[in-house]
């Protein structure tokens, strides 16, 4: 009988000492919620008997495989956002993984050229404007710091790693001066001090607190889809902004196998089917992400946002420049 998947909190002291050296079972330490990547892990249970144990933190992912060493539990880690991908590797937890099917199946840009990231899912960020107060949405990013949206935009905190995220694009498009000039635009249109999550932007827009926000594409999908949001969700239109002479800024959810990882060739194992056409295709269903895999589309609801040119700048470019976003949003002090 096949093994029933199990997504666990579990402690690492405890999986250290339990956890025979040859199980087959693979430990994953996750920023992403397990409900989001259940289905993905029951799907990969089902078809190979190999267990999923997932770890579910908040933060602080760096410094408990700072202080785990080589006695980690974990195989693989999941986050969101290319600079925490980035930062797990430049901490050196990390380790290389070459496979045709990773290679075949994520694109260049979405990978790692040494092999110790690989993306799964990409999500753009996006404008959320109210249907009735801003059909002259911004077109470019660039127009968010104009005065024109004075008192109208909401968005969360500078420090987030989407905010920061975003502003390291800006410094790449516009220069660091450039940038730090749209960054002060940008906090003087803003409606409200920085605050909540990207769905709390939008429940702003719906209170009319503000008319334009900033967010994550998935966000629409789950308040489409959940009873005490939908009125929120159908408040507001997606717009797709660009840079000026680039595109509509996206990110990338990813994963990648742990330096000491006990189940190497099992989490290997699991990496390779994350990847997979079947398992994108979940992804593009379950959480209203961009799949990466050849053959595969975003759902139907997704489609129904529009389509737009993804920015064609390399991730890397972007996680490089998190240190001079970070302090930019410091001088200025958008949070403030």
């Amino acid at each position: 009988m096949l093994t029933k998947f199990r997504a666990t909190l579990f402690a690492t002291a405890a999986i250290a000492v339990a956890a025979p050296a040859l199980a087959q079972e693979v430990n994953v330490y996750s920023y992403r919620q397990p409900e989001l990547i259940q289905p993905l892990m029951d799907k990969f249970t089902e078809a190979t008997g190999i267990t999923v144990n997932v770890a579910f933190l908040k933060k602080g992912m760096i410094e408990k495989l700072d202080a785990e060493g080589d006695r980690t539990p974990a195989d693989l880690i999941f986050t969101v956002d290319i600079a925490r991908l980035n930062g797990v590797v430049e901490a050196g937890h990390t380790q290389s993984v070459t496979s045709d099917i990773l290679t075949a199946n994520i694109p260049a840009d979405l990978r790692d050229p040494a092999g110790e990231w690989f993306g799964l899912t990409t999500r753009a960020r996006v404008l959320f404007a109210s249907k009735d107060r801003a059909a002259d949405a911004p077109a470019t990013y660039n127009e968010l710091a104009d005065p024109k949206w004075k008192g109208r935009i909401c968005t969360r905190s500078g420090t987030h790693a989407y905010t920061v995220a975003l502003v390291s694009a800006a410094i790449h498009h516009m220069g660091e001066d450039g940038a730090k000039v749209w960054l002060e635009g940008v906090k003087a249109n803003l409606a409200r001090t920085p605050q909540g999550n990207d769905r709390a932007q939008v429940k702003a827009v719906w209170a009319g607190e503000c008319d334009i926000a900033l967010g994550n594409t998935y966000y629409m999908g789950k308040m489409v889809n959940d009873p005490d949001q939908i009125a929120w969700a159908d408040s507001v239109n997606v717009v797709f902004p660009i840079f000026e002479g680039g595109g509509t800024h996206v990110n990338v959810s990813g994963m990648a196998l742990t330096k000491y990882a006990p189940h190497r060739d099992d989490a290997i194992k699991l990496m390779e089917f994350l990847a997979s056409p079947e398992a994108q295709t979940i992804y593009a269903e379950q959480n209203y992400e961009y799949p990466i895999a050849p053959g595969t589309s975003p759902s139907e609801l997704v489609q129904s946002w529009g389509s737009f040119t993804a920015d064609n700048v390399n991730l890397m470019e972007i996680a490089k420049l998190r240190g001079a976003a970070l302090k930019m949003i410091e001088v200025v002090d958008f949070d403030g």
